[in-house]
């Protein structure tokens, strides 16, 4: 049989025949996205390079602005300039940029904003630490749905990442559970729509999952009610494989779905709502920003699964 011929075929092969390919993009050490992770998910066309460059210059701007600049050395610096020399006779030379090397990546492990891959064409994830992703972009948008100024070419929608959990329903389902209860634990509640996207990911049904979701906030607190026309907030279910991303934003809709090409663009329907403050809802968790939100398909299934 084909099964059994494959495993002999693939001995044969030369040893360093794997490795070579990989060697260029250094992997493992949290440049994968995965479970437990938090961050921006970042959808552009085609251009991932340069999409990843718009989002470290506009989280850096934005970023340096709300949380002040960021701290770290100057080892990169000497790194770069002590590679030029490739001192390769000098060992103590060699050992101290092995040293440097070593210490820089450290040192870019823990930076404010790291890409890593997100397992999906078309989807760049950009990690972060320290920093609260859901007052970020609801900052970046707000900022420019108000000046309408065009920051960024290939970036198209920017989704901040608060959880992640593996994608299958019982981890879902636990992991929500606690969640969910800054907006919907009793006594906080809100009106709310669930917005799903899978990609690379088969195993995962999307009614079950807005189901089952819908489920969840109303046992928090009964008068959580989904709302297709105008609700409070939007629950982002953003799966790539076997991660599930997680976030609950406002001003869905107000945004454009978080575009960031699309909420630069004037509308008459802009004039009639403000978009709601985040710093309100920290103060108080029960404020009720007016927000109108249109849905992405699941309407009839959200119903269902909340009556």
């Amino acid at each position: 049989s084909m099964a059994a011929a494959e495993p002999a075929a693939r001995k044969r092969r030369p040893k360093g025949h794997f490795a070579a390919g990989r060697a260029k993009r250094p992997r493992g050490g949290g440049r994968q996205l995965e479970a437990g992770m938090r961050g921006i998910l970042i959808t552009c066309n085609m251009n991932e390079r340069k999409c990843v460059a718009e989002a470290y210059s506009l989280l850096g701007e934005y970023g340096d602005l709300l949380y002040g600049p960021e701290q770290f050395s100057d080892h990169e610096e000497q790194l770069s300039g002590s590679e030029r020399e490739e001192d390769e006779d000098d060992v103590e030379a060699a050992l101290k940029k092995e040293v440097g090397q070593i210490r820089a990546s450290t040192e870019q492990k823990l930076r404010r904003f790291q890409s890593v891959e997100s397992g999906a064409n078309n989807v760049v994830f950009i990690r972060t630490r320290g920093i609260e992703p859901e007052n970020l972009v609801h900052h970046i948008l707000k900022d420019m749905h108000t000046t309408k100024k065009k920051k960024t070419r290939v970036i198209l929608r920017m989704l901040p990442i608060s959880g992640t959990c593996k994608a299958f329903m019982e981890d879902m389902k636990k992991y929500t559970e606690t969640f969910f209860e800054p907006w919907f634990k009793a006594p906080n509640k809100g009106t709310f729509q669930i917005v799903y996207k899978a990609r690379n990911n088969s195993h995962m049904s999307r009614e079950e999952v807005i189901k089952e979701l819908a489920g969840i906030v109303g046992s928090l607190n009964p008068e959580n009610k989904v709302d297709l026309n105008n609700p409070q907030y939007t629950i982002v279910v953003e799966i790539i494989k076997n991660v599930c991303c997680l976030s609950v934003v406002k001003d869905y809709v107000l945004f454009r779905k978080y575009n960031l090409q699309e909420v630069v663009k004037s509308n008459k329907d802009d004039t009639q709502q403000n978009p709601s403050s985040l710093t309100e809802e920290q103060n108080s968790k029960l404020v009720k920003p007016e927000t109108e939100v249109e849905e992405e398909k699941s309407s009839k299934e959200v119903k269902q699964g909340n009556e």
